[in-house]
């Protein structure tokens, strides 16, 4: 399972560059990770779809808006459907399901999460319907250090970014590994400076009032840390790491080093808790509390998103960095608002979190490569999550480097890059002529070293929820151009859809397209078995499911 692939040797690469500690300016670009958590595509005033939705409007977020306008949207852009699948693999570089680690980690190790973090609701998931219980899978999460009972074994990024001269930074959510393992800590995955991160997935609490969870009422493991001088301060947690992050970029800044800054927010993750600077306006426009608390929160990261571009502009150095915007996996699934159909956040895109449907991996994502990336530009090439690992360290100018895993992921700099300024072109040319023309506009691979169908999967081989839903558990997909294939593990069916006509996922087509059904199918049990990917296992007989080429 820990496969090595040797490439030209990082020292070699290292011999080449600046010494960290040297006085000489280092003018590679900074690189800022703006990753949010349980954000959905349409969780903005940005408008990633053929038209305006309603819920689009519901937002004030003019920070995420002039990051789109300044550079290129990855209108098609795709993660794992829960969340330390999404940041392993941009870590290693490995597909979810190639690195065994297929669903989210626990604050505490040893306790794989199907259904939820054990205890004393093991019980439960032992009596539900389901037919199947969990296969092996690598619940602790990835690990710098071979030997590590159910983790990946990997080369970080973070350290080849660290080994090449880059000062390396990590602000909030972590959640790469269990508390007890390697992955907990930051620092131990390259990371020369850390603050907040650890295995918790989701903030206790978002208030200071509470101290972010570490009060004697509220202490748990998901406590976030290291932020005691808020405490009391009215300062929502989304603020606070916003604060913390700019100090951490002052010493590279002041040092003339370039940085790697992963910002990770626990924004807009659960608890839904109210920002308070913007909750008000909210209900004041017929939003209920449910849906005022989430749309203050999600403008506070767009505040954070507004502050870290001022900053950078104070400093003089916007024009060197690059960032980099996206979310770890879907839209909620579990509706926070009152009245309203469970998943409809997510709308036009279907289900929400942990579903392989739309709404569980299509995500909102811009680039911004000051004089690289094209202003106001769509790319609708699909990217998926591990394509950030090669992509990150191009962008540092590291091409040469070794690792201990296999790396499944394609840089996208030329898809951003050269992909945005063909697609400026035809849209200065008259050939894209409104939206929904920019969203079908297909660039050639000659241009960007991707194709438009290159094969993007998805897989779920889990339970996620205590309640039966057989549109989020025990499902994988494969996509591949405009065409996509589900396969619902549990009824052993396959289903069909055209993506450019039926974004919404409601028209299945398989019985009118079996031999494209019988292609697709067949590519995703061989890239599966090729990863020797994990499946759900039948409790009566202990025999795994099928692969969708056995039904």
């Amino acid at each position: 399972m820990n496969k090595k692939l040797f490439l030209k040797s990082a020292a070699m690469t290292a011999a080449a560059l600046p010494l960290v500690g040297c006085s000489d300016k280092d003018n590679r670009p900074n690189i800022i990770f703006f990753l949010l958590d349980d954000y959905g595509w349409a969780d903005s005033s940005v408008e990633y779809g053929d038209e305006a939705y309603p819920r689009n409007q519901q937002f004030d977020t003019p920070n995420m808006q002039k990051l789109a306008d300044d550079g290129v949207m990855m209108t098609n852009a795709y993660v794992c459907s829960v969340s330390t699948p999404t940041r392993t693999s941009i870590m290693t570089g490995m597909h979810a399901a190639h690195e065994h680690i297929t669903s989210f980690t626990a604050p505490l190790p040893n306790i794989p999460t199907d259904g939820a973090a054990g205890g004393k609701l093991a019980t439960i998931y032992e009596n539900l319907t389901y037919p199947f219980t969990h296969g092996e899978w690598n619940w602790n999460g990835l690990s710098p250090v071979e030997g590590v009972n159910n983790t990946q074994y990997c080369t970080p990024m973070v350290q080849i970014l660290r080994d090449n001269g880059y000062y390396t930074l990590h602000v909030g959510k972590a959640h790469w590994g269990c508390a007890g393992c390697p992955a907990a800590n930051p620092t131990n995955l390259g990371f020369l400076f850390a603050i907040c991160g650890n295995s918790i997935g989701h903030p206790g609490s978002y208030q200071s009032e509470d101290n972010y969870g570490n009060t004697p009422e509220k202490w748990s493991y998901a406590a976030v840390q290291d932020l005691v001088q808020y405490y009391g301060t009215g300062t929502h947690l989304t603020a606070a790491i916003t604060k913390e992050a700019l100090k951490a970029m002052e010493y590279p800044i002041s040092e003339g080093k370039p940085f790697y800054l992963n910002l990770g927010h626990f924004a807009t993750h659960t608890p839904i808790q109210a920002d308070k600077r913007y909750y008000q306006k909210y209900l004041d426009r017929g939003l209920d509390e449910g849906e005022a608390k989430f749309a203050s929160m999600v403008e506070g990261a767009d505040e954070s998103l507004g502050i870290v571009r001022e900053f950078l502009e104070e400093k003089g150095i916007a024009d060197n960095t690059v960032i980099i915007f996206m979310s770890d996996n879907g839209g909620h699934s579990v509706d926070y608002s009152k009245g309203t159909e469970p998943h409809r956040q997510n709308l036009p895109l279907r289900e929400g979190k942990g579903s392989v449907y739309e709404g569980g991996i299509h995500v909102p994502m811009m680039v911004l490569w000051p004089g690289k990336t094209a202003a106001g530009t769509r790319v609708t090439t699909p990217t998926i999550s591990q394509d950030l690992f090669p992509t990150i360290l191009e962008i540092a100018g590291i091409n040469d480097y070794e690792t201990v895993q296999e790396v499944d992921g394609k840089s996208l700099v030329n898809l951003f890059t050269k992909g945005s300024q063909y697609v400026k072109k035809a849209m200065d040319e008259g050939r894209i002529a409104d939206r929904k023309a920019a969203n079908r506009f297909v660039i050639p691979e000659e241009i960007t070293g991707i194709a438009y169908d290159r094969p993007i999967i998805s897989h779920y081989p889990h339970q996620w929820r205590v309640e039966n839903q057989y549109d989020i558990d025990f499902l994988s997909a494969i996509r591949e151009g405009d065409w996509k294939l589900v396969y619902r593990m549990l009824p052993g069916e396959l289903e069909l859809y055209n993506l450019s006509e039926d974004i919404a996922e409601q028209n299945n087509v398989a019985a009118e397209h079996p031999e494209l059904v019988e292609k697709l199918r067949k590519d995703l049990s061989d890239q599966l078995r090729a990863w020797d990917a994990t499946m759900p296992i039948y409790r009566a007989t202990g025999e795994p499911a099928p692969m969708p080429d056995q039904l």
